[in-house]
C-alpha cells in the first residue's frame, strides 16, 4: 500500500508535465558556514544533515545507468562541507558528466578548505557562486558581517586558478538575489554592472550573472511573514506572471534529490516537503527511479511556482528570458 497523497495548497498555477530528464540537482546537506537571510533551505553552521556515502553511491549508479543525463548540480548548505564531496565530484567527472558546484565563495577561505579552489580547478568543476550584490553593505546585510570581503577573497582565488578567464575552460558564474520583496532587474543589464564594478574595484572577472528571485519559503518566507510582507510578495509574483516562461522552468528537465536520497520536482518543492509523485507512489528514493518513469509525469505545483514565472522568469540557471 502506498501512502495517501498529501493535501496540497490550492493554487491557480497552471498544470505542468515533465520533459526529458537532463539534470540531477543533489542537496548534499544543510550544513553551511553561513546563515543567509534569503536562504530557502534554512542552512547554517548548526545543521547536521549530510548525505551518506550509501546515497552518494545511489546517485552515481543512477548516472552510470542513465548516460543521457548531462549535468550533476551540487547544492546545500555548502555542498563542499559534505565529507564525500570530492569523491562524488571525481566519480561524476570520470563519467563525463558536467558538474556544477553551487559555492557561497566564503567556504574557499575557511580553515580546512584551503585546497578547495585547487581541487575544483583540477576537476574542471563549473562554479555557480552566490554574490547577491556587488556592494559590501548589501551583501553583509543578507549574508552576515564580513562576508563581502571574504567573497571577494574567494573570487580572487578562483581567478588566480583560471576561473572566469577567457579560453581557460573554467566557468565561473555569479548569482544575484534581490532585496526584500523586489523582483530581479533585467539580467543582462545587471551583469554588465557587476562586471564593470568588480573589474574596476577588484580586478575580478567572471563569465555570467544569474538573477534568481527569492522564494517565499523557509527562512525568507518566515521573514516575510514576520514583517507582514508575505501577501504583498505573493501579489508581486502573481501579477508579474508570464505564461511564456512555463516552457523553460527548470522542473521540466531537472530532478531534485534531498540529503536522504528522496526525490522532488525541484529544490523548492524539496524544502516544502512536496515529494515527487510517479506511478501512484510518493516519496520515491533515487534508487527506485528511472528517467523513463518520469517522462510526461505531472509536476507538483503550488503558489510558490509563481516565483519561477514572474517577470523575466527565474531558475537555477538565471532568467528564462530577457524580454
Amino acid at each position: 500500500m502506498h501512502a495517501t497523497l498529501p493535501l496540497l495548497q490550492e493554487t491557480d498555477f497552471p498544470p505542468l508535465r515533465r520533459k526529458n530528464l537532463e539534470t540531477l540537482q543533489v542537496n548534499l546537506g544543510y550544513l553551511c558556514n553561513q546563515s543567509c537571510v534569503h536562504c530557502h533551505v534554512n542552512a547554517g553552521p548548526k545543521r547536521t544533515e549530510l548525505m551518506s556515502m550509501d546515497n552518494i553511491e545511489h546517485i552515481l549508479s543512477f548516472l552510470r545507468n542513465n548516460p543521457r543525463i548531462q549535468t550533476l548540480d551540487l547544492t546545500g548548505g555548502a555542498p563542499e562541507m559534505n565529507p564525500h564531496f570530492e569523491y562524488l565530484v571525481k566519480q561524476a567527472v570520470a563519467l563525463n558528466v558536467r558538474v556544477i558546484d553551487r559555492c557561497n565563495l566564503t567556504i574557499l577561505c575557511e580553515p580546512g578548505y584551503e585546497q578547495l579552489a585547487d581541487f575544483l580547478a583540477q576537476q574542471k568543476v563549473e562554479i555557480t557562486a552566490s554574490l547577491p550584490c556587488y556592494l559590501a553593505d548589501n551583501v553583509d546585510k543578507q549574508r552576515g558581517k564580513g562576508t563581502f570581503l571574504a567573497s571577494i577573497q574567494g573570487l580572487k582565488k578562483l581567478n588566480e586558478r583560471g576561473y572566469g578567464q577567457s579560453n581557460s575552460g573554467l566557468i565561473l558564474n555569479l548569482v544575484f538575489n534581490p532585496q526584500e520583496i523586489n523582483l530581479p532587474p533585467p539580467q543582462e543589464e545587471l551583469e554588465h554592472a557587476y562586471k564593470q564594478h568588480l573589474r574596476d574595484e577588484f580586478n575580478i572577472k567572471f563569465n555570467h550573472l544569474f538573477t534568481i528571485a527569492n522564494m517565499p519559503i523557509q527562512r525568507f518566507g518566515s521573514i516575510l511573514i514576520s514583517k507582514g510582507l508575505f501577501d504583498s510578495y505573493m501579489h508581486t509574483l502573481k501579477t508579474a506572471y508570464k505564461k511564456s516562461n512555463l516552457d523553460s522552468v527548470m522542473c521540466r528537465t531537472l530532478l531534485s534529490i534531498d540529503w536522504q536520497g528522496y526525490t522532488y520536482d525541484c529544490d523548492f518543492n524539496q524544502m516544502l516537503g512536496l515529494n515527487l509523485q510517479t506511478q501512484g507512489k510518493i516519496r520515491s528514493h533515487i534508487s527506485e527511479l528511472s528517467p523513463a518513469m518520469l517522462e510526461n509525469n505531472a509536476i507538483i505545483i503550488g503558489d510558490h511556482c509563481y516565483g519561477c514565472t514572474a517577470g523575466q522568469g527565474s531558475s537555477c540557471g538565471g532568467a528564462l528570458n530577457e524580454s
